[in-house]
């Protein structure tokens, strides 16, 4: 678990906007790892402590944050190609303007990209993280960097 905590942090810290609220989210995601270790059937463990991570944040936003809490169903998500051209013009925005963006997204699309972008996961980790098909997940990239690259063309960044 200790060679990713840095990545749970990460993904916590995205997904409940706040750094100290991040902190109590992957510490109760490590006891939670610690307790149902048996449940690890082996191969990457970094896909399996980000879920338990992910499951612990959505968990305490319900909890803390019901009226921030807004979830994305399945089918209103439509099939979007996927394509890496809005990410690749982000690289040149102001990293403010880039937060800012980001945490306005919608949560399952903040957290897409924030696996994806930031910390480099398959389409088929993803997946297995957010308990969806890679067509979501793809769908769901596709949607947040749609929704980056209109922010940004608004705020004349791009």
């Amino acid at each position: 678990m200790v060679p990713h905590l840095d990545a749970a942090y990460n993904l916590a810290r995205w997904l409940a906007g706040s750094e100290h609220d991040a902190a109590d989210i992957v510490q109760e995601a490590c006891v939670r790892a610690f307790r149902f270790g048996g449940g690890f059937r082996g191969g990457n463990s970094r896909p399996w402590l980000l879920t338990i991570v992910r499951n612990t944040a959505f968990s305490w936003l319900k909890k803390n944050r019901p009226r921030n809490f807004i979830s994305i169903a399945d089918d209103e998500l439509a099939e979007i190609e996927d394509t890496n051209s809005a990410a690749n013009s982000f690289h040149g925005a102001d990293t403010a303007v880039l937060r800012a963006a980001l945490e306005a997204l919608p949560l399952e699309f903040r957290e897409a990209l924030v696996l994806r972008e930031l910390e480099g996961f398959s389409y088929k980790e993803i997946a297995e993280v957010a308990d969806v098909p890679v067509g979501t997940v793809m769908s769901r990239l596709a949607r947040a960097r749609q929704q980056l690259q209109n922010h940004f063309a608004q705020k004349g960044e791009i």
